[in-house]
């Protein structure tokens, strides 16, 4: 029998419990809802779409028959003073009255006056609405406060882009050539601070500016296609408006330009929407730039044709984007590159054209697209739009050190240029691909890959129209140095325009400084005169005193021993005379 001591030990089995996972197919801690994701298969995040406006007033045939009913004096009375008011985010005070308990305005109050306003433009027109009727001036008093020119930092004289930035684009759509009466010269903005972005130059109340955007995006909801010029040059203000330090305010924004880009016709997403959205990319406000990428995702969704036309402007562009410091930035970049390069038609191109934007947005990455334009087979005709996406990343990969790279860059080169349809279309990627094809041709230690290399050279130099490769090498470098002599004059040019700016800056200070002397000497002048009247007063009344003092009689004319007039015989002064 064993026996039990103090250093007996003893092992305890602890039953061990198994959690059972649940298999179910919805479990209780997860939704059901699936994730949206982008074109890379990874999930994104995006604020829902905003819920349409309805209107309160005029929701009703009878309230809107007893408006329309009214003379044309009461309608614009009404329209100017009660409903644009509400909108605004203002009483109507003389057609509520002042003792009459009112609530505060709200997002939901402003977007059913909005409603309302966007349901008078549809019965009576947009011409008598917005223009006879003064709406649209006061839309653009809240939201352009100085003009269209100086959206997203581009004021008068020097802006954030020194190339003139919202300034040319005035001229295409020019707010005064739309007749609006509304001139910023002369306008006198709100002085008040309460719920403004005073960083940002703006002094219109948020509630103003957020109820104007909901009007804007009300006329684009009505159906009305009439409404598009008016609306559409609004685009900058709107996006303009996303930068804003009120959260509802930038709501409304990015609601009223997805709204805009929805109804604006394909013809004017070149001349007009395009330039309006590279501009917005200047601005230093990161949430407008983010904006700015999503909607031009929205415009090569709703404008394929358009946007694929003006792809040689527009990758440049979008991928400068992708290198910037803000991730929201970068990732709206990289989603509006892939849906701008999916606009191309290109049937060999296509498939490859997610590697070629990943490749992008990662240069560690480059061979692989590489491999995969290797493995396509060009059979359609290259175009300027098919060379923009290719030309970057072929020029990346001919930097390369790796020489087989170079090789497979220059076999896709060479298939390419086979198919270009005129040298005007790669005329503006041969200063990107001849000097590399050179280099690689003159500095390779292999002579296969240098057989390519010359090979892929020569057919991109027939492509550019030229019989040898130093013709084209000189045309190349005359083209540069061309560019560079008109980039010197415009730097010459913005270094007089601010030599002149500074000379009537000295100018102007030179007759403020001569001003103030002048003021200041004659300020001297009347106040060495103060003192000398003053002086002069002071001695008449010492004098006067004295004189009374020597005098027998007071100011008032009495005798100053018996306080008479006429004194009496027995007074010390009395005199006969």
């Amino acid at each position: 029998m064993a026996s039990i001591g103090a250093g007996t030990t003893h092992k305890v089995g602890i039953k061990k419990t198994i959690k059972v996972k649940k298999t179910g197919i919805l479990k209780s801690t997860t939704s059901s809802k699936i994730k949206p994701t982008n074109a890379n298969g990874k999930g994104i995040s995006r604020r829902g779409s905003a819920p349409r406006l309805s209107p309160a007033t005029l929701n009703h045939p009878t309230s809107l028959e007893a408006f329309l009913s009214l003379s044309t004096a009461q309608q614009k009375d009404r329209t100017l003073n009660e409903l644009l008011q509400q909108c605004l985010g203002e009483r109507a005070t003389f057609h509520e009255g002042i003792a009459k308990p009112h609530t505060a305005s709200t997002t939901q109050s402003r977007g059913q006056a909005a409603a309302d306003l966007a349901v008078l433009v549809k019965h009576l027109g947009p011409i008598v609405v917005l223009k006879q009727f003064g709406v649209l001036a006061e839309i653009e008093k809240t939201l352009l406060p100085l003009g269209l020119g100086a959206v997203f930092g581009n004021g008068p004289g020097k802006g954030m882009h020194p190339g003139g930035g919202m300034r040319k684009i005035c001229s295409t759509a020019s707010l005064a050539s739309m007749d609006s009466g509304y001139n910023p010269s002369t306008m006198s903005t709100v002085g008040s601070s309460v719920g403004t972005d005073t960083k940002r130059g703006k002094t219109t109340p948020a509630n103003a500016r957020e109820g104007a955007l909901l009007f804007l995006r009300a006329l684009c909801e009505s159906g009305l296609k009439s409404v598009e010029p008016y609306v559409v040059p609004l685009l900058a203000g709107a996006l303009d408006e996303c930068g804003s330090s009120s959260s509802s305010v930038r709501a409304a924004a990015d609601d009223t330009s997805e709204a805009i880009i929805s109804i604006a016709n394909a013809y004017a997403v070149p001349m007009l929407i395009i330039p309006v959205l590279f501009e917005a990319l200047h601005s230093p406000e990161w949430r407008v730039k983010s904006t700015a990428m999503e909607r031009l995702s929205q415009v090569a969704a709703s404008a394929p044709r358009q946007t694929s036309k003006m792809l040689p402007k527009i990758i440049p562009t979008v991928t400068s984007q992708i290198w910037d410091t803000k991730p929201q930035v970068s990732k709206a970049a990289t989603a509006a590159l892939l849906a701008v390069c999916r606009t191309n038609d290109n049937p060999d191109v296509m498939p490859a054209i997610p590697a070629i934007v990943h490749a992008v947005s990662k240069p560690a990455d480059t061979y692989k697209a590489v491999e995969e334009l290797m493995a396509t087979t060009f059979v359609a005709t290259v175009d300027s739009s098919t060379l923009s996406i290719l030309c970057p990343i072929l020029s990346r990969g001919l930097k390369e050190k790796n020489a087989i790279r170079k090789r497979s860059c220059c076999v896709v080169i060479e298939n390419m240029s086979r198919l270009v349809d005129s040298p005007n279309a790669v005329a503006p990627f041969g200063p990107l691909l001849v000097p590399e094809l050179k280099k690689v041709v003159e500095n390779v230690q292999f002579e296969d890959i240098r057989d390519v290399a010359l090979s892929a050279l020569q057919t991109l130099t027939k492509a550019l129209g030229h019989a040898d490769i130093e013709s084209a090498m000189a045309a190349i470098m005359a083209a540069e140095a061309e560019r560079a002599q008109e980039e010197q004059r415009r730097i010459e040019e913005l270094l007089e325009e601010e030599e002149k700016e500074e000379e009537e800056q000295r100018l102007r200070e030179e007759v403020e400084r001569m001003q103030f002397r002048e003021a200041m000497e004659a300020q001297r002048l009347l106040d060495k005169l103060s003192l000398e009247e003053e002086g002069a007063k002071q001695a008449k009344e010492k004098l006067k005193k004295e004189q009374q003092k020597l005098s027998t009689k007071s100011a008032a004319g009495k005798c100053q021993g018996c306080g008479l007039k006429k004194c009496k015989k027995t007074c010390l002064f009395y005199s006969e005379k």
